[in-house]
């Protein structure tokens, strides 16, 4: 209880505007939670789509959101965060409202690919704008909290969904309460522009578009950091994919019971890992989250036994955890503070990943069979590793990098004495 309240009173320092991107996030990731999880059903079961349709739907939004992801990071580097985020999270709650009332077909897609434009808009900026009011010191806690918001947010929300219908002939009350609480947090954004608005520095309205692309994709160190989480962000798409696939269509209750681990292994693992890895480096810890990613997925093919099945998602989710919160501090220590936007929206290319891993494990299901769990695995394990000498490759410049900063901070220093 006494390290429970002492981190309390920690997290009670942060900015109010970190505050209100926290608790965003958990109100946020709540409404999201409560519908469109279950959109696929509602379309297929509810609207009567056939399942190829309802599929390419859904993967509308996800290829727009991963275009648009550099492009909402980037305007919020030149107009500002909050006109960003209060556009798209207002915007957002008017496409919820319309899965709720569209009929044709065409519209879903539309909606869909919406979808994916507003909340890949919002997400990189409000992570950009969280690292802009914390101090470099304290970002491990905030995007601490924050990851732990989404999981809280992830956890409550289906529940919520459930019980006023998402998925069922009376899903227009989830759409409808998932789009106010959409709004209610636009209109919290928009009072805290007023009490606590950040300028936009004067050198980023000289920086066009192209000039962000070129300089975030030439800094080589962000570069092998995006391309091992290209493969690190494929490993964790195996979870609601492949495995699914793999223990779900036999084993349903033994899969619900793994969410659960994943869950409870967040709540109970996230802050003990965020004090250790302060001793190591952003890219170290990123080397570690890899390998533990990889060697629970193989842990989920070797093993039958519940136990075993758990004791692996536990290995997969602490890996989950370096991989996400700690890259997302990395992107705030690798980004100038007037690119870093550029640089969160740059970041979502990784999930490109999560496409392809998810059609690769597929395939392999498909060819090798379910009774070929450790061969399947353990192809996906290796996959996974690919993203280590990324990573090492990473933190090697930018251990140069630092090196040289230091230098140059020491001979300025001389000079000025002289």
């Amino acid at each position: 209880m006494y390290m429970f309240l002492k981190k309390l009173f920690r997290m009670a320092r942060f900015h109010p505007v970190a505050w209100g991107v926290i608790i965003g996030t958990f109100l946020s990731r709540t409404g999201f939670f409560m519908t469109l999880p279950f959109l696929g059903i509602y379309l297929g079961k509810v609207k009567g789509i056939d399942p190829a349709m309802v599929g390419a739907i859904l993967a509308v939004s996800l290829l727009v959101g991963t275009i648009s992801s550099f492009a909402g990071g980037a305007f919020s580097d030149r107009l500002g965060r909050y006109p960003v985020m209060i556009t798209a999270m207002g915007a957002w709650s008017f496409v919820l409202i319309g899965f709720a009332f569209a009929s044709d077909t065409w519209i879903f897609f539309v909606l869909s690919a919406l979808n994916g434009l507003f909340r890949n808009v919002f997400e990189p900026t409000a992570r950009a704008l969280l690292a802009d009011v914390t101090p470099e010191d304290r970002r491990t806690d905030a995007f601490n909290a924050r990851y732990f918001a989404i999981n809280m947010g992830g956890a409550i929300g289906p529940l919520v969904g459930l019980k006023l219908g998402a998925g069922s002939s009376s899903s227009l009350l989830p759409f409808l309460v998932s789009a106010i609480i959409f709004a209610v947090y636009a209109l919290v954004l928009v009072v805290l522009m007023i009490m606590y608005k950040q300028k936009v520095k004067e050198k980023s309205a000289s920086v066009t578009m192209n000039q962000m692309a070129r300089i975030v994709f030439t800094d080589k160190v962000f570069l092998y950091f995006l391309l091992g989480n290209v493969f690190v962000a494929g490993a964790y798409s195996h979870l609601d994919t492949t495995l699914s696939q793999y223990i779900g269509h036999d084993r349903v209750e033994a899969y619900s019971f793994l969410f659960v681990v994943n869950t409870l292994s967040v709540l109970v693992f996230q802050y003990p890992l965020a004090r250790l890895m302060k001793r190591f480096s952003s890219l170290a810890a990123l080397k570690a989250g890899c390998l533990l990613f990889g060697l629970g997925l193989f842990g989920f093919g070797m093993f039958d036994h519940l136990f075993m099945l758990a004791l692996s998602m536990v290995v997969f989710t602490i890996g989950e955890i370096l991989c996400f919160v700690i890259g997302d501090v990395l992107i705030g220590q690798i980004a100038p503070e007037h690119l870093r936007g550029a640089y969160y929206g740059a970041s979502g290319f990784a999930f490109i990943g999560q496409s392809v891993c998810a059609w690769v494990g597929g395939i392999l299901l498909q060819q090798l069979g379910f009774g070929q769990g450790p061969v399947i695995f353990a192809i996906l394990m290796l996959l996974t590793f690919i993203a280590f000498p990324f990573f090492h490759r990473g933190q090697l410049m930018w251990e140069q990098r630092q090196k040289q900063r230091q230098g140059q901070g020491c001979e300025q220093t001389a000079q000025a004495i002289i």
